[in-house]
C-alpha cells in the first residue's frame, strides 16, 4: 500500500499566508495594523516574545500567528515562529516543511536550537516546528529547558512568536503566556462564544499573562472581504 504524502499543497499555504502572497490585500494591511499596535502596546519595554492562542480549535490562531510572523519579517525584524502546539501542530503544513525535528527535540536536549530551526523563503523569517508529538507537552513547556530556549531565542532573534493550543482545551497556552512578553487571543466572529472568550481571558490573566488584546477574524466587511480587528485588553 502506497503511503500518502501528508504535506498540504502549496496552494493551501498561499491561502493561509496572505501577507506573503498577497501583501497589498486589505487583510494583509490589517495584519500590519496589528503589528503596529503590538509595537505601541507597551511604553515600558519592547514586546519581543508573543504567544497567540484562542479559546477553542479552528478559530484562526495559527493563520494569525503565521501572518504576523510574515509582516514582522517584512519590516526587517529577524523573526522566529515556534509551533508550541505539540498536540496538533500545523506550522509545518503552513510553510510546507517536514516535522521530523523541532521543539520537542530541543526541549529534550536531542538537538540544539540552531540545528532545529528551518529557514523559510521569506527573508528574515525562521521556523521551529513542533517536532514529534510527545506524551507530556505541558511538562516540557514548563521545564527549565523551555526557559533556556527562550533566552537563546531572544539572543538570536528580534521577535519570537508562539502558536499555542487553545486555552480552554489544555494548560499549554497559560504556561507559554507566563514565559512571553505578551499574549494575543484570537476570536472568530459568529463562532467564538462570549462566555468562552471571557473564560479564556480569566485563565490567561490568572497565569500572569500580559494580554495585549484580541484579534477578531472571519468578520465579513461590506465589500465581502474578511478583515481582522485588534482590540485593547480593557
Amino acid at each position: 500500500m502506497a503511503l500518502k504524502n501528508k504535506k498540504k499543497p502549496v496552494s493551501d499555504s498561499k491561502r493561509k499566508l496572505i501577507a506573503k502572497f498577497n501583501p497589498k490585500s486589505a487583510i494583509s494591511e490589517q495584519y500590519r495594523t496589528i503589528r503596529t499596535n503590538i509595537q505601541f502596546s507597551s511604553v515600558d519595554k519592547d514586546i519581543r516574545s508573543i504567544v497567540v492562542t484562542s479559546s477553542s480549535p479552528s478559530e484562526g490562531k495559527s493563520t494569525t500567528v503565521a501572518n504576523l510572523a510574515v509582516v514582522f519579517a517584512q519590516q526587517g525584524k529577524n523573526v522566529l515562529l515556534i509551533d508550541g502546539d505539540m498536540r496538533k501542530p500545523t506550522v509545518h503544513y503552513t510553510f510546507n516543511d517536514a516535522n521530523t525535528i523541532g521543539l520537542t527535540n530541543v526541549l529534550t536536549k536531542q538537538k540544539e536550537l540552531v540545528d532545529a530551526i528551518i529557514t523559510t523563503d521569506e527573508k528574515n523569517l525562521f521556523v521551529l516546528t513542533s517536532g514529534p508529538v510527545p506524551p507530556n507537552p505541558a511538562e516540557l513547556l514548563a521545564s527549565n529547558a523551555m526557559k533556556d530556549l527562550m533566552e537563546t531565542a531572544k539572543e538570536q532573534f528580534d521577535i519570537v512568536l508562539f502558536d499555542s493550543p487553545p486555552v480552554l482545551a489544555v494548560t499549554d497556552a497559560q504556561i507559554l503566556a507566563n514565559f512571553c512578553d505578551g499574549t494575543i487571543l484570537v476570536v472568530s466572529s459568529g463562532k467564538t462564544e462570549s462566555e468562552a472568550a471571557l473564560k479564556s481571558k480569566e485563565l490567561l490573566l490568572a497565569a500572569n499573562a500580559n494580554l495585549l488584546g484580541a484579534v477578531l477574524n472571519n468578520k465579513k466587511s461590506n465589500a465581502g472581504d474578511y478583515y481582522y480587528y485588534y482590540g485593547s485588553k480593557d
